[in-house]
């Protein structure tokens, strides 16, 4: 099961879906071996939530982390990492 689920999570990974977003989020911080391990998991949680209450699959979508995130938090993040670089910059809203 285990082997059949990684390989669903490789697969997932290079889709546009929340699945492969989840893949590449965990990737950056944890390497591709234990976010697959991790997604494959994700898997087998959708699959019992699916089977136990009889619902059909409603992707997040590949932007699910992008909108559920405070975006001045994440717009003072890039800020910072562009200072790091070197970068001088301002945050402005958008009209």
């Amino acid at each position: 099961l285990r082997t059949g689920l990684v390989q669903a999570a490789h697969a997932a990974a290079h889709g546009k879906t929340y699945l492969g977003a989840l893949y590449r989020r965990l990737r950056a911080r944890v390497g591709a071996a234990k976010a697959a391990i991790a997604v494959a998991h994700a898997i087998l949680r959708i699959a019992w939530y699916l089977l136990t209450r009889r619902k059909p699959y409603d992707d997040l979508g590949e932007d699910y982390f992008e909108r559920r995130g405070d975006r001045l938090r994440q717009a003072r993040r890039h800020q910072r990492s562009l200072e790091k670089l070197g970068f001088d910059v301002t945050i402005t809203e958008a009209a």
